[in-house]
């Protein structure tokens, strides 16, 4: 048995349920001939309860009582904390798991040498447990891109769906943050720029490595009435906030707004914490994808799968090595904005 010993970085609903997974999987682990030894998970505050069935875990705020490890799985979030972890670990040439799509799409800069060689695997990233990230690294990777349309924000599609059954946007709002799915405050989800992220992400490995984040045209859903969204719905068509990789002219656009989808239309029966992508390459043909986009243990799949695929021998998920140039001969689907 080889000893494996990992870090966590964050104990919060992600974290926690990762711990649970673990132990759930642990004699998959351990056929692998991997003898997991997990330090002390770093948290902001070590002596709050945990809800995790993981026997064995223990917590610290100290960031040195981390301690060496031989992977590390980045779960606090943030730009600057994160990074400040990270970057050592990386710098020794060892691998990071994380769910981190902020880090990723804004601080790409210093992270993309690490991802071009395999050190960093962010399935959870975009779409928590749905593997769109493996999907484009992996199975997709031989078909050229014609256009890309996804719903990556859970948040906005439970509030939009409850603004179809009658609430208004403030009441939808704090229904949404009452279950846990918005956080507080909420700006990152209803202003598009965590679907941003995402798109950003999608972007980076689907056509060009050196997308820029602030190349991305982003509107969320603060603005829209009930009116608006039911009126939509009363037409047989429904309101979504939609990120998309279209061709325009000879460069990409990547945007997130309010559209109206027919409601036969593959992204339009999302709901609630439910993520859908639909992808057209020229040798895949039309791709759909649709699964949990949120939740914890939805995500500590793809955070513990990463793992697994790591101890297996599998390197992390890599950018596109030469950008894919946008199709001038093309025209992409073009919906309603709302």
């Amino acid at each position: 048995m080889k000893t494996v010993r990992i870090g966590i970085l964050g104990g919060g609903t992600v974290g926690s349920n990762v711990l649970t997974l673990l132990h759930q999987r642990r004699d998959l682990i351990e056929a692998l001939g991997v003898n997991l030894q997990i330090a002390p998970v770093l948290v902001k505050n070590a002596k709050k309860p945990r809800p995790t069935t993981h026997p064995t875990a223990t917590f610290t705020s100290d960031p040195q009582s981390v301690g060496a490890v031989d992977v590390l799985l980045e779960l606090i979030g943030g730009t600057t904390q994160a990074l400040e972890l990270m970057l050592p670990h990386l710098q020794a040439g060892k691998p990071v798991i994380t769910a981190n799509k902020a880090l990723l799409a804004e601080r790409w800069d210093i992270l993309k040498p690490y991802a071009q060689r395999g050190q960093i695997f962010f399935e959870a990233a975009v779409m928590a447990g749905t593997p769109v990230i493996t999907s484009l690294t992996c199975t997709l990777r031989s078909s050229e891109l014609f256009e890309l349309h996804a719903i990556l924000n859970g948040t906005c599609n439970y509030i939009l769906s409850r603004m179809e059954e009658g609430a208004e946007y403030a009441e939808a709002l704090e229904e949404a943050q009452a279950k846990g799915y918005a956080e507080d405050p909420p700006d990152l989800d209803v202003n598009g720029i965590d679907p941003g992220h995402k798109l950003c992400m999608l972007a980076r490995l689907a056509v060009d490595a050196d997308f820029k984040w602030a190349s991305l045209e982003m509107r969320g859903i603060a603005g829209l009435t009930g009116a608006t969204v039911r009126e939509a719905v009363a037409h047989g068509k429904r309101v979504k906030l939609v990120g998309s990789l279209v061709p325009e002219g000879a460069v990409w656009k990547a945007k997130v707004r309010p559209v109206i989808l027919d409601a036969a239309h593959p992204l339009a029966g999302s709901t609630a914490s439910r993520n859908a992508i639909v992808l057209h390459g020229d040798a895949s043909g039309t791709i759909v994808l649709q699964g949990g986009g949120a939740g914890g243990m939805v995500t500590a799949s793809a955070i513990v799968g990463d793992l697994i695929a790591h101890l297996e021998g599998n390197l992390g998920h890599t950018p596109r090595a030469t950008p894919t140039p946008a199709r001038t001969d093309y025209t992409p689907e073009v919906f309603e904005e709302v």
